[in-house]
């Protein structure tokens, strides 16, 4: 019986330790899976469907840019009014922008520069029925001191011309320009703003009640942003100021991607850049880019390239959709929709 005994202990030892080999390499196997999967980037079904909906030329049949170029308190005033507008929206650039860059170059405008995501934003203004208006800062950047009272009194002076004093007033701004729109926003009186990759400067100024609903547009890569907007909003929602966000997240590039987004940028050229892209690493297997398109030696590469002829105008708008599509740091057409809406909402 010990022999039977033991010899029954030790095939029970035995399939333990099968057993614990096997959950183990299941564990082990379930793990792989697990980090192959959430290794993936997720599909992001909206940001696709808009990509496919809006391209360069998404409203050409409904808008065309015939902006007014102005010159006020020393710096460019640039504007557009559709028929029967419903509000106005002011835009404001970030660093080393211009209120050129909201435009298409045109007879109207032959300094006009219409980069591609901010040229959609005005687009997509217009055929809502928004006035727009844009502005140059004095800087490379926005300042808070006394450029407030000259933008202040730009706008101003510019809806009592226009004969626009009966209509909701919105704005938006992008990095320096969100960051200037909600200083902006304690002097000016705007039915609603949006902050756009920008959490304000919340933290350095006193907000009252009436401080107008906000919107932050932001991108969560960027961790200490999307921090501080967390804690904005809460502030903003302690002052009874109603607050939203949209989270703005990176999406794959494609061979006939940039075409899409740029205005005279050829398929085969798009599609030339994006082989490029993929051949040194720069993106990775499914087309996300590795690195903030800054950050990319993609004009080194494309230097080197002798087979790829991009017009040096085209240079910029390419950085700012590479930027776009790593989703740390850019102006974003995207969400223009929602953006929209947001004001609608807060117009009555």
């Amino acid at each position: 019986m010990w022999k039977r005994g033991n010899r029954s202990k030790a095939w029970s030892r035995s399939n333990r330790r099968v057993l614990v080999a096997v959950t183990f390499a299941t564990l082990f196997l379930f793990l792989l899976v697990f980090l192959f999967c959430n290794d993936a980037k997720p599909a992001n079904t909206s940001l696709g469907v808009g990509l496919q909906r809006q391209k360069w030329n998404s409203f050409e049949s409904s808008v065309q840019m015939h902006p007014t170029v102005g010159f006020r308190n020393g710096t460019d005033v640039i504007w557009q009014i559709p028929d029967s507008p419903k509000a106005v929206l002011f835009l404001a650039h970030g660093c080393d922008g211009r209120a050129v860059n909201f435009w298409d170059r045109s007879p109207e405008c032959p300094n006009c520069v219409g980069l591609p995501e901010e040229r959609l934003i005005a687009l997509c203004a217009l055929a809502q029925k928004f006035a727009v208006l844009t502005i140059s800062s004095a800087g490379r950047c926005w300042s808070f001191g006394e450029e407030i009272r000259v933008v202040k009194d730009i706008i101003r002076w510019w809806i009592e011309k226009q004969g626009l004093e009966q209509l909701p007033l919105v704005a938006m701004g992008a990095s320096s320009g969100g960051y200037f729109v909600s200083v902006l926003a304690t002097e000016v009186k705007f039915s609603s703003i949006t902050l756009m990759i920008a959490e304000g400067k919340f933290d350095l100024m006193s907000v009252k009640e009436n401080y107008p609903p906000t919107l932050f547009v932001h991108m969560p890569k960027d961790v200490y942003r999307r921090q501080k907007i967390d804690e904005f909003m809460e502030l903003l929602r302690n002052k009874g100021v109603d607050v939203a966000e949209i989270e703005c997240m990176e999406f794959p590039l494609s061979p006939r991607l940039l075409a899409d987004r740029i205005p005279g940028l050829d398929q085969s050229v798009s599609a030339k850049l994006f082989e490029l892209l993929r051949r040194q690493g720069f993106v990775d297997e499914n087309g996300y880019m590795r690195n903030d398109g800054r950050r990319t030696r993609w004009k080194e590469a494309l230097r080197e390239d002798k087979t790829i002829f991009l017009d040096e105008h085209l240079v910029h708008p390419v950085q700012e959709e590479l930027n776009l599509a790593f989703a740390f740091h850019e102006m974003t057409s995207l969400h223009t929709d929602q953006i929209f809406k947001w004001f609608e909402s807060h117009m009555s």
